[in-house]
């Protein structure tokens, strides 16, 4: 089969064709969720994506005999450039991502030109895929393509790993989901170091409070950058990403979802759960028209989903090897997982990404006895 040729998306039509690729490649897989076409072109435009403020992309196409048969970003980062290189990225780290391919030939081309971008901007090592940035769909899933992925997870062909292993590429950090029944209370143990909590007048766990949005945002923010700042591939959120986020999660936003936890008065730990929005947007395959927009509108307005995800909790670096830091995320985790059953008809959660060495999170998740049931990789390769 020849090589195809690879070209620079320039015009509005290369946009829609990069856009369309995968829908066409991943349409015939029965647990992909399609995303609404609006999101995915906001996410490539440096107007609408305050990831950009820090970063530029250059995406591209593969083309054989007339026909569009991959794509790919290669990106860099000045944020990630700035970070400790022992924390995973670091100076002469670029990436590529929003990988699709039809073939193994095309996989390869699209690789090399990646490669080639980020070597021409000074860069000496590449990490993908990573669409677009470390809180976006890093990692390729290598586990867990039986089913399908829950809100703001991606989903890509298990040959993936083949063509990308094949060029070269190994593992730098695998990131983890975890899923647990949450119909049933959790084990005597955690059951028992839940009730001690409540006992204890110095803890709080409150419910954010929508009205407050901006201000209990920040809270988070606060705690997020504190908690996470010594983690592998952390790159601290800037205010327009956090923006853009805010106008995106608010919809999904539900105030008994979203935990506080307080210590005399200080907030020092936040856990987010979000209601899987990719269940009442799989059947829609990525279309707001004719009445897909009506749909989601009545989900919105009153939610009902299998399965809760947990994308995002933190605790303070200071109790971190605390024995209240695995306290306060039991209370939390329980305190919601009360208002999911009864209030959402959840039966489900789901936890993570998790780094696979974060021993404090991969302890909780054990203790209530939740499983791994999704793995995707972050490659890295010398350029």
């Amino acid at each position: 089969m020849p090589a195809p040729a690879i070209r620079p998306v320039v015009t509005k039509a290369d946009t829609n064709a990069f856009v369309e690729l995968a829908y066409r490649l991943n349409g015939s897989d029965p647990h992909w969720v399609a995303p609404l076409r609006d999101e995915v072109k906001a996410t490539i435009d440096p107007r609408k994506n305050g990831w950009f403020s820090h970063a530029e992309a250059q995406l591209f196409l593969a083309e054989r005999d007339g026909k569009i048969v991959g794509r790919i970003s290669a990106h860099i980062d000045r944020l990630a450039l700035e970070m400790p290189p022992e924390q995973g990225f670091g100076p002469g780290t670029g990436f590529w991502g929003l990988f699709e391919a039809e073939d193994a030939e095309t996989a390869a081309a699209l690789i090399a030109q990646a490669e080639a971008w980020l070597k021409g901007k000074g860069m000496t090592r590449a990490l993908g895929p990573v669409s677009l940035s470390i809180w976006e769909e890093p990692g390729l899933l290598v586990k867990g393509h039986d089913h399908s992925p829950t809100v703001l997870m991606g989903h890509h062909p298990a040959h993936y790993q083949g063509w990308i292993e094949g060029l070269g590429y190994a593992p730098a950090k695998k990131l983890l989901t975890y899923d647990l029944d949450i119909t049933q209370g959790f084990p005597p143990l955690v059951q028992r170091i839940i009730a001690a909590g409540e006992k204890n007048a110095k803890i709080r766990i409150r419910r954010v409070n929508k009205a407050r949005f901006d201000e209990e945002a920040a809270t988070i923010l606060a705690i997020l950058n504190d908690a996470w700042s010594d983690n592998w591939g952390f790159v601290p959120l800037t205010q327009p990403e956090i923006d853009d986020v805010g106008k995106k999660l608010k919809p999904l936003v539900f105030e008994d979802l979203i935990m506080i936890a307080e210590v005399e008065g200080e907030p020092v730990a936040f856990m987010i759960t979000l209601p899987d929005f990719n269940e009442p947007l799989k059947p829609l395959r990525g279309k707001l028209f004719p009445f897909g927009w009506a749909k989601l509108l009545l989900w919105l307005r009153k939610p009902r989903a299998t399965t809760m995800r947990v994308p995002l909790m933190g605790v303070v670096k200071r109790l971190q090897s605390s024995r209240m830091a695995s306290q306060l995320a039991f209370m939390m985790i329980e305190y919601i997982r009360r208002s999911a059953v009864p209030n959402y008809g959840a039966a489900r959660g789901e936890i993570g990404w998790i780094l696979d060495d974060n021993q404090g999170m991969i302890a909780i998740a054990d203790t209530i006895e939740s499983r791994i049931n999704r793995e995707y990789v972050i490659y890295q390769k010398p350029i």
